[in-house]
């Protein structure tokens, strides 16, 4: 639940059509906002009380798939403490991201939440619109992410022009299935951290019901409004209580943190 809850805070907006026509030319992103190298570090609190950690990295060498060089970014979740004795979790998430089009080719998926485990590798087909898994393939849309991808991808997005309560929609691939994150904008706050004041853009995501959270407005979001785009805090509640996400550290961003007061 840990990196889950993080990459979910993690996603923004892209409006993907759902057109079963193959893509023949893969779109090209100009990305300002994050490079090999990047750590970012959260500490993961359930009401007072420190629960759990978690990391995402952008490791420092590229790899190439089907001829496209690609980001391998790895994402980690465990719980700390108390937490470890009666809900152990044991979370890994890997993305092989296009470095041009910010697609992913490769989800790889290790999760061990209390009692349950999971253990999935999808590969995507962009130019004929599929995702393999080890039980099935399924058609996607066009520029269909990941929980990784997805989150990198927004990075790049330009939020300047957004207006107060507009939505934004996305599409994301999870355990065989193609649903909605929607987002909805809420304005800009500065938010208080360890690690100083930072200049915020604020978003609500529209979440799934039921599966974690209570409604579907459960959960705020506050990312720097700089260049960077990373996510500072995240508050939601969940079906059995309430999680902050707060920004640890960071390093190897690709620009300042010209946010931070």
């Amino acid at each position: 639940m840990a990196m889950r809850l993080i990459l979910t805070c993690m996603l923004a907006t892209l409006s993907i059509g759902m057109d079963a026509v193959a893509q023949t030319t893969l779109r090209s992103v100009t990305n300002n906002a994050f490079k090999p190298g990047e750590t970012l570090d959260y500490r993961i609190h359930y009401g007072l009380i420190d629960a759990g950690e978690a990391r995402l990295q952008v490791k420092s060498t590229t790899y190439k798939v089907k001829d496209r060089l690609t980001y391998h970014v790895l994402g980690t979740g465990k719980t700390l403490g108390a937490f470890d004795w009666f809900f152990k979790v044991r979370d890994r998430y890997e993305s092989y991201i296009d470095t041009e089009a910010l697609i992913p080719w490769i989800f790889i998926r290790r999760i061990e939440e209390g009692g349950y485990k999971k253990s999935q590798d999808v590969y995507f087909d962009h130019y004929n619109l599929t995702a393999k898994s080890n039980s099935t393939t399924i058609p996607v849309p066009q520029n269909v992410q990941d929980l990784v991808s997805a989150f990198y991808y927004a990075r790049t997005i330009d939020f300047s022009n957004a207006s107060i309560g507009q939505v934004f929609p996305m599409k994301a691939y999870l355990d065989d299935e193609v649903f909605p994150m929607n987002i909805k904008y809420i304005g800009k706050e500065d938010i208080k951290t360890k690690l100083g004041t930072f200049r915020c853009i604020k978003f609500r995501p529209m979440l799934l019901q039921g599966r974690v959270f209570k409604e579907e407005e459960d959960m705020t979001v506050w990312v720097t409004d700089d260049v960077n785009r990373i996510v500072v805090r995240a508050q939601a509640e969940i079906l059995v209580g309430s999680i902050k996400m707060d920004l640890k550290s960071y390093a190897g961003l690709a620009n300042p943190l010209s946010s931070k007061r």
